[in-house]
């Protein structure tokens, strides 16, 4: 019975999630898809002109408290400036004229590049699959354990101080490999190769002090026994406001210093931050933990924070909100910009978040586990999309609408809301996604600025080249803002390399490793040479012409053919012992003188009667043997051949060419040329025509 009772008790409290539990578990995880990081860095505190460039812009603007920064963002500290940062466990703090890039930041993953100024970084924990990496122009620093470190940067002296207060450190990078232990200073100076050199500790100065001030601030916050340590902007819940139990929901906690009629994600203004887009950026200075983590439930008169499991590091949202729109949503009075309205309010704790940014895998159901308490079904909310069908608690009472125009242009939401009465709100349509395309200015951090004098690639030496593969943000994968669902066609979009890592220096490499020859360059030992004919691999032997006269019959194998050997062409590849042989027209363009080289000829009881120019000059340099290839008659060259040399005469031995079947002629008969197109007299054939000739 106990049971029994239970079971209507759940299903009215977590209907919803109850409806949308079967879409959740049919729905086929798209694992191409690459999911935001769940980590991010929080603006938790600016002094003086603290100026941002977000990634993928190229103007500089005014940085605001609560802007969420994320990989490829760039800060700058104007002089008597400073700034912090909250990432997870870890505390980035910025003194005067510093430039600091965010080079990669992901759920594993922390890596700074620091052009110039001071930095002081606090790790308060340090998971082992968690790395953290600080570049600077003088060799990369790896955080090896939990501890508070400091790094000063001199570009003008080629320099960097870094100081060790507690904890260690790994320097690497132009050679240099050493560790820093708690209570070092070393310098580091150059960059091809690093030097590496003790450095004399100095005090504290007022830098110092106020980074451990911050330090002391986050170690004894009492906020940190309700919500996890690795969600930004805990320690401000203890200033302004307080925790109580309801038991309904567990802890819970009110803003203090609010008016009556506060409503949650009304005071504040939309941001287009990629990889999410629309983010929401509240105005009050503890606005950045209950708006990214966690759900808002109204208990009486009064709103109260639900957070997440303290158990877990929660997974970043950009706002955990629900949009309305639709046709039917309008109102009948004139709204100033026109373009409709755009509305929405604040879930439940029981409501389930429906990303309306590129994601796949798990990460609806991480995003929603690790920011409610106490309901079990949502663990198997996996890419839900029906959000039509919910019964919203918070739609009736806290919905916020604006001029289209006010929400595109990131404008303040609190003086621009339309009253839209009950009976419209009740004809209203929750949408998956706002349809709003932003403008340039909603893009921005704050109002635009001057450049800072900076460097605008500064150059750093990197341990880490790239973001580590596999891990869910790696910008890298960040798709265009028209690829991804939901993303207007002319939003910016942030590229996937951090600008730090686009400008890493020839010192991230070993020093003096080849790149490549150059163009023109020679080539290395070992390649083939470069001295063979190029007309052997560039234009082949032209093909005998079809109208060739007085083709000679192949030869027999092992025998020459006299008429033939000089001009013909090579068909068959030589031998691979052979080296390649000049083409034959190379050779017939001019008769080569007679080479005495008696090593190249072969034995006189192998060699037929023939010129003494027949030699093949290729053969000769190469003091060998021609090779018996298969050889094609070509045309006989036009000049005659000269009378008055004498052909070298045939042994008695030799057998006759297949060429001519005929009998041998006698020693001291004279040869006839091997280029002659008649055929030579017989003994005796010339004395009988001359006296057939006399009268």
């Amino acid at each position: 019975m106990k049971i029994i009772r239970k079971i209507p008790k759940l299903s009215q409290s977590c209907l919803p999630l109850l409806v949308l539990l079967l879409a959740g578990l049919l729905a086929v995880p798209v694992h191409s898809q690459e999911n935001p990081p769940g980590r991010v860095a929080r603006l938790s505190y600016t002094h003086g002109s603290v100026s941002i460039q977000a990634s993928g812009q190229d103007q500089w603007s005014q940085a605001s408290v609560n802007y969420t920064v994320t990989t490829g963002d760039r800060l700058y500290t104007d002089q008597g400036s400073r700034g912090e940062l909250e990432v997870g466990t870890y505390a980035v703090r910025l003194a005067e004229t510093t430039d600091l890039t965010f080079a990669n930041l992901n759920d594993q993953t922390m890596q700074l590049g620091l052009g110039q100024g001071s930095i002081r970084v606090s790790v308060l924990e340090l998971p082992s699959n968690n790395d953290v990496e600080i570049d600077t122009p003088n060799g990369a620093l790896t955080v090896t354990s939990p501890g508070r470190y400091r790094v000063d940067t001199d570009p003008n002296n080629d320099t960097t101080v870094v100081t060790v207060n507690s904890g260690s450190l790994q320097v690497s990078g132009g050679g240099a490999d050493q560790t820093v232990q708690a209570g070092q200073v070393v310098q580091l100076t150059g960059s091809n190769p690093v030097q590496v050199a003790s450095a004399p500790s100095r005090g504290p100065d007022d830098f110092d002090q106020w980074s451990s001030s911050r330090d002391r601030r986050l170690q004894q916050s009492s906020s940190a026994r309700y919500v996890s340590r690795s969600m930004p902007g805990y320690s401000d819940l203890d200033t302004y406001g307080r925790w109580d139990n309801v038991p309904e929901y567990g802890p819970v906690w009110y803003p203090s210093g609010v008016s009556a009629d506060w409503v949650p994600y009304r005071y504040g203004r939309w941001a287009w931050i990629d990889p999410w887009g629309w983010t929401w950026v509240e105005d009050e200075p503890w606005g950045f933990a209950p708006f990214h983590y966690g759900r808002w439930a109204r208990i009486g008169p009064q709103w109260c924070w639900v957070p997440g499991p303290v158990a877990v590091a929660p997974v970043y949202a950009p706002a955990l909100v629900a949009f309305v729109g639709g046709s039917g949503f309008s109102v009948g009075i004139s709204v100033g910009g026109g373009g409709g309205l755009q509305g929405w309010f604040p879930l439940g704790p029981r409501e389930p978040y429906v990303p309306w940014y590129r994601h796949g895998g798990d990460y609806a159901r991480q995003v929603n586990v690790t920011n409610v308490r106490n309901v079990t079904n949502v663990t198997n909310i996996n890419n839900v999309t029906n959000v039509q069908n919910i019964q919203y608690v918070n739609r009736n009472v806290a919905t916020t609408a604006v001029p289209v125009n006010t929400f595109r242009s990131g404008q303040p939401v609190a003086h621009q809301v339309v009253r839209v009465a009950p009976q419209q709100l009740a004809r209203t349509q929750v949408v998956a996604k706002p349809t709003v395309a932003p403008v340039r200015q909603a893009t921005m951090a704050g109002k635009p600025v001057s450049a800072p004098r900076v460097r605008a690639n500064p150059r750093v030496i990197a341990a880490r080249t790239g973001a580590r593969p596999g891990v869910p943000g790696a910008s890298t994968t960040q798709p265009p803002a028209a690829a991804r669902p939901g993303a207007p066609a002319n939003a910016p979009v942030r590229p996937g390399a951090p600008a730090a890592r686009t400008t890493q220096p020839p010192a991230v490499t070993k020093p003096g490793a080849p790149s490549g020859p150059p163009s023109g360059a020679r080539a290395p030992a070992g390649r083939p040479p470069t001295t063979r004919p190029p007309v052997i691999t560039r234009t082949p032997p032209p093909a005998p012409a079809p109208s060739q006269p007085n083709r000679a019959p192949t030869p027999a194998p092992g025998a020459r053919n006299p008429s033939t050997e000089r001009t013909a062409p090579e068909r068959t590849a030589p031998p691979r012992t052979e080296p390649q042989r000049t083409p034959p027209h190379v050779i017939t363009r001019e008769t080569p003188p007679p080479r005495n080289a008696p090593t190249a000829a072969p034995p006189a009881s192998e060699r037929p009667a023939r010129p003494p120019e027949t030699r093949e000059p290729e053969n000769d340099r190469a003091a060998r043997p021609a090779p018996q290839v298969r050889r094609t008659e070509v045309p006989p060259r036009s000049a005659p051949a000269p009378e008055a040399r004498p052909a070298r005469p045939a042994p008695s031995e030799r057998a006759a060419p297949a060429a001519r079947p005929e009998p041998r002629p006698a020693p001291s008969e004279r040869a006839a040329p091997a280029s002659k197109s008649k055929e030579a007299p017989r003994p005796g054939e010339g004395r009988d025509r001359e006296d057939k000739g006399r009268p």
